[in-house]
């Protein structure tokens, strides 16, 4: 996974007075957890664009003035309800040997069947949480469509891989292809949904 490097101040005074005059100076108070204590910092809000204004995620190396340097990934972020400006971040410190839980995009490869034969492609998660230790964790999530037909869902138990696993229940649906009023539907697909009706009034049944 891809890091980024924000520069910042160690903080001494995290009094409310003190906290004001460094957002009125263009600086964000930022505290590291996970560690020891806690660990107070200022950055500019400039700083942190690539790690906030993107859809990619990032880990994070945290520079302070005093030449120490700390791991770390987002774990909160605050805003102000009426300008948008970044007014408080919380980082979690990351170690090489423990894992972490973080939140991964996802991303598609291939072409569905379904979704050319006018199906809708519905993703209810636009990332996923994934736990591995920091070396592990991927930039993203591939999922390959191609064997999607209208009708058809993909699980998360689908998609694993040795490197990290998901924080998710084993039935939970990572996206699916819905049918659609202009759908042209193959006779596989129709046996598919068959499929699926019997299978789930079995499963009343019992």
């Amino acid at each position: 996974m891809k890091s980024i490097t924000i520069n910042g101040s160690q903080r001494e005074s995290v009094g409310k007075k003190a906290t004001k005059a460094l957002r009125n100076a263009g600086q964000v108070p930022c505290v590291i957890y996970g560690g020891d204590k806690p660990l107070h910092f200022s950055s500019p809000e400039l700083a942190f664009s690539k790690l906030v204004y993107t859809a990619s995620a990032h880990t994070v190396v945290i520079a302070l003035d005093n030449g120490v340097e700390y791991s770390a990934i987002m774990q909160d972020i605050q805003f102000h309800p009426v300008t948008d400006k970044i007014i408080h971040i919380d980082f979690y410190q990351i170690f090489d040997n423990k894992e972490i839980t973080m939140e991964i995009p996802v991303h598609t490869v291939g072409s569905s069947k379904g979704v050319m034969n006018g199906g809708n492609l519905r993703m209810p998660f636009r990332k996923l949480r994934v736990k591995a230790i920091p070396s592990k964790l991927p930039d993203f999530v591939e999922i390959d469509i191609s064997s999607l037909k209208i009708g058809s869902k993909l699980y998360i138990t689908e998609i694993g891989n040795e490197d990290y696993k998901f924080v998710h229940p084993d039935n939970t649906v990572v996206c699916q292809v819905r049918r659609s009023r202009l759908a042209v539907v193959d006779a596989d697909d129709d046996e598919e949904e068959e499929d699926g009706a019997e299978e789930a009034a079995e499963t009343a049944q019992e």
